[in-house]
């Protein structure tokens, strides 16, 4: 996964560098190991930055000039993945969310990196830069993903694989500019805030075209199939986004509802794991007259834990993030609420932790199905032999992790906490049923 940005205002006297830090910021939660961004429009030509970090250490005030750019925040590496923007070549530049999986008539070499491989099919498919050409070219990718890609002829193109795996919206400054981005959250940081949704969602398909002289978009005629990412609504988005036209915070607290009804147990206290886990937790109190309390306290900045590259990263993440308040535990019954569990160990460190204060009885539940395959479109799940929930029961799994009780939401019951039909849904992750096969 990543966080994507793209930024087009039509008077070059605009400088769009610091709507894409601020942009940027807003996506952080999407990736927090690297970002960039590339400035096009100006007299000195295409300028790229980009770095190791968050944004805010990246991309310094006052960076660059130009009217139109394109970035993006990314959870990988720089030793694993390119920094977006990829350069597709010495004209055009790309910011990619999700996957490319192939590409219709280019052969694609398993022995290359996968940046390599978007540059030579670029090479062989588009044999330009125009829009017509980058058009073309992304027509004819086929997987889970959305992207933002911009030239040297100040012309910007942005869409959505024909499944619409991944999210996409279009915002705007006035009449002055459009805002291409992940997520609606940056419609608010950035742009012209709107009383119920604040985006256009952009479809499945569909392209959307910035030139000098106009903006358009343009409707696809691929496959009418959905397969909407199930894990945005869980864990990815931010709760103020809307997915797909859907309120995110609306599906959470649907979710811990849902929670509620499929897994009651007597308890005292209801807790969430910050940050996600709140709007479950608080709905779940809700449902059961269980009071809800603050169970922890953040240290540092925020950081997304689950999203660090090794475990002894994310174990460091949550020891450093999150210190148990004992006054909200000591001698209690919890019900410890999460938004999923992969591997389980840092719930078990999570438990640990709570017992240590003096939690009397632990009772997890957990505000996804269990995840027991992995993802193809870009969510970095691990290897399929250290997924704890496709090989232990969930008594089993409450045994190893220290905790009283564990419970699963049930794929109906997050089915019916969306409000979406399951056939829009990709849900791979949860039964190993992918769009594609």
């Amino acid at each position: 996964m990543a966080g994507i940005l793209g930024l087009y205002l039509f008077d070059s006297r605009w400088n769009a560098y610091n709507f894409g830090v601020f942009g940027l910021m807003a996506l952080q939660h999407r990736g927090q190991e690297t970002a960039g961004l590339e400035l096009f429009g100006s007299n000195e030509g295409r300028k790229k930055i980009t770095g190791k970090g968050l944004v805010e250490e990246v991309l310094k005030p006052s960076g660059g000039q130009g009217h139109i750019c394109v970035g993006g925040v990314s959870p990988y590496p720089e030793e694993n993945a390119e920094v977006l923007p990829i350069a597709l070549s010495d004209k055009v530049s790309v910011a990619i969310d999700g996957k490319i999986l192939a590409i219709d008539g280019y052969r694609w070499n398993r022995s290359l990196k996968y940046e390599d491989n978007l540059r030579n099919g670029f090479k062989v498919i588009a044999k330009g830069s125009c829009a017509d050409m980058m058009k073309d070219f992304f027509s004819r990718c086929s997987g889970g993903f959305s992207y933002v890609s911009v030239n040297d002829r100040s012309e910007m193109i942005a869409g959505r694989g024909s499944l619409g795996v991944k999210p996409l919206v279009l915002g705007k400054m006035g009449f002055d500019g459009g805002i291409i981005a992940s997520e609606s959250c940056v419609m608010d940081i950035i742009g012209e805030r709107v009383p119920i949704s604040p985006a256009e969602n952009i479809e499945p398909g569909e392209v959307r075209v910035f030139t000098p002289m106009s903006a358009h978009s343009e409707r696809s005629s691929a496959s009418k199939k959905r397969a909407y990412c199930s894990f945005e609504y869980v864990y990815l988005a931010r709760p103020d986004s809307y997915i797909n036209d859907v309120p995110v915070y609306r599906v959470r607290r649907s979710i811990g509802k849902k929670l509620a009804e499929e897994g009651p147990v007597d308890a005292d206290v209801v807790i969430g794991v910050p940050e996600t886990a709140i709007p479950f937790a608080m709905s779940y109190s809700n449902e059961t007259g269980i009071p809800v309390e603050k169970g922890f306290e953040l240290t540092g900045r925020r950081i997304r834990s689950a999203m660090k590259p090794n475990q002894m990263e994310r174990l460091k993440g949550v020891q450093l993030k999150l210190n148990v308040i004992s006054e909200a535990v000591k001698g209690k019954r919890v019900v410890l609420i999460d938004d999923s569990v992969v591997r389980g160990n840092t719930l078990a460190n999570i438990v640990y932790l709570m017992k240590e204060k003096g939690a009397k009885e632990i009772h997890v539940r957990i505000g996804s199905p269990h995840i027991i395959s992995h993802c193809p479109y870009g969510v970095e799940v691990p290897p399929e032999d250290e997924l704890i929930g496709k090989h232990l029961s969930e008594a089993k799994i409450a045994e190893v992790v220290g905790a009283d009780s564990f419970k699963y939401l049930s794929l109906d019951g997050f089915t019916e906490a969306s409000g979406m039909n399951r056939g829009e849904l990709c849900m791979g992750c949860f039964n190993c049923k992918y769009p594609e096969g």
